[in-house]
């Protein structure tokens, strides 16, 4: 089985308790508005490898002066083939208007199984239509809407299933 940790929303400050489920995972995806160049360097999945994708706050200005050279090295939108379908991955903020954000996703990306979002802070699984739309809320202290949160994708073969995890503020 491969593990996947899906998380966004960290702004500079990833939750010690998501850190550690970070570390029994396979994979980590962070949707943006990561924060620092230590948030990425706290994650430490079993494979080492980490993709992540720029927020709306994920701008020069906003990052420490000596991470700023890893934050050019980030796309906006990213994609991961994985065992039985594409994970597509992006911030969400440019997914207009707010109000038919997952509408507007599934066209962006139909050839998806799903699609990892953040932006809104807000935990998320719609799987009524296909490719599934994933926001994990917030992986760090702003805004978390009942407390820190992300989501871990189990892979069996071609199967996929989705394991919550939210922590008390």
């Amino acid at each position: 089985m491969l593990r996947v940790a899906l998380l966004a929303d960290t702004h500079g400050a990833l939750d010690p308790r998501i850190a550690a489920l970070v570390a029994e995972c396979d994979l980590v995806v962070h949707g943006g508005d990561i924060g620092s160049a230590g948030v990425l360097e706290a994650l430490r999945p079993r494979s080492g490898r980490v993709v992540a994708v720029r927020g709306n706050n994920d701008l020069p200005g906003q990052w420490p002066a000596a991470d700023r050279e890893r934050l050019g090295g980030l796309a906006e939108r990213d994609g991961l083939e994985l065992p039985g379908g594409l994970l597509a991955v992006e911030h969400g903020h440019q997914a207009l208007p707010a109000a038919h954000r997952h509408a507007v996703l599934r066209r962006r990306y139909p050839q998806a199984r799903a699609i990892l979002y953040g932006h809104s802070h807000r935990l998320v699984l719609d799987r009524e239509a296909r490719p599934w739309v994933l926001n994990p809320g917030a992986a760090g202290r702003a805004r978390t809407y009942g407390g820190p949160s992300c989501i871990l994708l189990n892979i069996a073969g071609a199967d996929w299933s989705l394991e919550v995890r939210r922590f008390a503020p």
